[in-house]
């Protein structure tokens, strides 16, 4: 056996003992693979109990893939893969699609792959996983030693399932729970899970699990589309009480006259409408979490009787004068700088105090190093599936544009700017983004298209200046999350003036 194989299985053996995360243990694996094959990309997948394969690590691919799932029977040549225990080669010529046909990091013009190798990875009998190695050079894989092939295929499925089995126990060992109430959090954990590979984010979610468990309010903080409520389900799902209800607020969308009614409920006859009993939102989340988002635009008058509930767990509902004592962990959320706003008395200091016992900062998405070519993978998988493209990918220069960007919206914003790309590729009959789909930002985005305002033909004044009215009102409520008093802020008027004007122009 060559001392460069020898070394390779040495490294892989050396890093299963090392104090290694399980991302970093199968991207070693996948360098050193790499190492010893004649390939310009590879890739690790393993198989989960749905039937998606779900890439790894990679290596000479766009890490896009990693936010990726690939169903086999959308990628023919994964399902033969799996379908053969032995190696399988697809040739320079054949006529199968590779699902890595646009996304090889190569300084090419063209980056469709030409050969291609996969391994299915088994143990005891049970598929685990896929490996692929594909080259650019035809004929890269003609001349492979079957014997270490197979010993590196060993070698892989059984680092797949030595991981696994540790992730499993680790598991156990953390929840201390019944079978069921575990099959649940992980459940819930999986449905709220945080894509991105980032320190930022990792430093995130480990604030998260830091303070999950305990019941002390949490104040999340971080700017529009950042994924505060994400943060927030995370909180629930892997605290105590996740078998509960998280009960949602809107607190900048709570009607006038009513908001303390939504909050903590009115007996019948409280008030004109009042024809019955109503529990609040407290009342529906006792025993388990309450999540009160945009906590910055509560009235003054609520924070007062806010307050209460969190310190003595006491609430009164509207026109009763019998106090509820209830059982809640309180999750609250805000884009604006609570302590600035406490300065300037537009919120109680002694609340943010209450709210601010552990603070969880959510980063931007510019801050977040890397994140946005794994984001992409991930939202893009989302929209083969709406769209029925299940070859839909981003090309590496338009990526690497997209990385780029400041994303004032941030994530929000990211997903928006990538289905509008997507739809005009698919307009195309394309399954590449390039970069021109994203004209729309990249080239100008900071300037609007004004010949709508600015008519070839005569038009009353009138209506041109409403015209631009609403489209001033929409670009203000699209930079504040659709929330009226923040666009008002947003324009610097009075935010009823800003509301009866939006229904006035047809936007409510």
């Amino acid at each position: 056996m060559p001392s460069h194989v020898e070394q390779a299985l040495l490294n892989i053996a050396l890093n299963l003992s090392a104090n290694l995360t399980s991302e970093q243990q199968y991207q070693h694996l996948v360098e050193g693979i790499s190492q010893v094959f004649p390939c310009d990309a590879a890739a690790l997948f393993i198989l989960d109990e749905q039937g998606f394969l779900t890439p790894v690590a990679v290596k000479g691919v766009s890490t896009s893939v990693l936010g990726r799932r690939f169903f086999p029977s959308a990628h023919p040549r994964l399902l033969q893969i799996m379908q053969t225990k032995t190696p399988v080669r697809f040739d320079a010529d054949c006529s199968l699609p590779d699902p890595f046909d646009g996304v090889m990091l190569t300084t090419q013009q063209t980056i469709d792959v030409h050969d291609c190798l996969g391994c299915s990875l088994y143990v005891e009998g049970q598929l685990v996983g896929v490996l692929t190695m594909d080259a650019l050079t035809v004929g890269a894989f003609d001349d492979l030693d079957a014997v270490t092939v197979d010993t590196f295929a060993a070698l892989t499925a059984a680092t797949l399932r030595n991981i696994a089995q540790f992730k499993a126990l680790k598991a156990q060992n953390r929840k201390h729970r019944s079978v069921t109430q575990t099959l649940i959090q992980q459940a819930r954990t999986q449905q709220g899970e945080m894509v991105g590979l980032s320190p930022q984010i990792e430093k995130l979610k480990n604030s998260i699990a830091t303070v999950a468990q305990s019941d002390f309010a949490v104040l999340i903080w971080g700017e529009t589309g950042t994924g505060k409520e994400l943060v927030a389900h995370n909180l629930h799902a892997q605290s105590h009480r996740a078998d509960k209800p998280m009960i949602y607020v809107n607190c900048a969308a709570l009607p006038e006259g009513l908001a303390e009614s939504e909050l903590f409920g009115h007996v019948k006859g409280a008030f004109t409408g009042a024809n019955s009993h109503r529990s609040g939102k407290f009342e529906l989340a006792d025993g388990g979490t309450i999540f009160l988002d945009e906590i910055g635009e509560l009235p003054l008058i609520l924070q007062a009787k806010l307050l209460r509930v969190i310190q003595q767990g006491e609430l009164q509902r509207v026109g009763s004068d019998q106090h509820l004592t209830v059982n809640v962990r309180i999750i609250a959320a805000t884009n604006r700088q609570l302590d600035i706003e406490v300065e300037q008395g537009r919120f109680r200091a002694d609340l943010y105090h209450r709210l601010n016992v552990f603070p969880i900062y959510v980063p931007p998405l510019r801050e977040r190093e890397g994140d946005i070519a794994v984001l992409s993978g991930y939202l893009l998988e989302k929209m083969r599936t709406q769209f029925n493209t299940p070859n839909l990918h981003v090309h590496p220069k338009a990526l690497q544009v997209l990385e780029n960007q400041t994303w004032q919206g941030n994530v929000r914003e990211l997903e928006h700017s990538l289905t509008r790309a997507a739809l005009h590729a698919i307009q195309n009959e394309q399954t590449t983004i390039q970069l021109h789909h994203f004209d729309d930002f990249v080239q100008n985005s900071d300037v609007k298209n004004t010949s709508a305002y600015f008519p070839s033909e005569g038009q009353p004044m009138r209506s041109l200046v409403e015209k631009y009215q609403k489209d001033l009102i929409a670009h203000a409520l699209d930079h504040s999350n659709n929330t009226w008093s923040q666009a008002a802020d947003f324009l610097q008027m009075d935010r009823g003036n800003l509301y009866r004007m939006g229904k006035k122009l047809g936007l409510k």
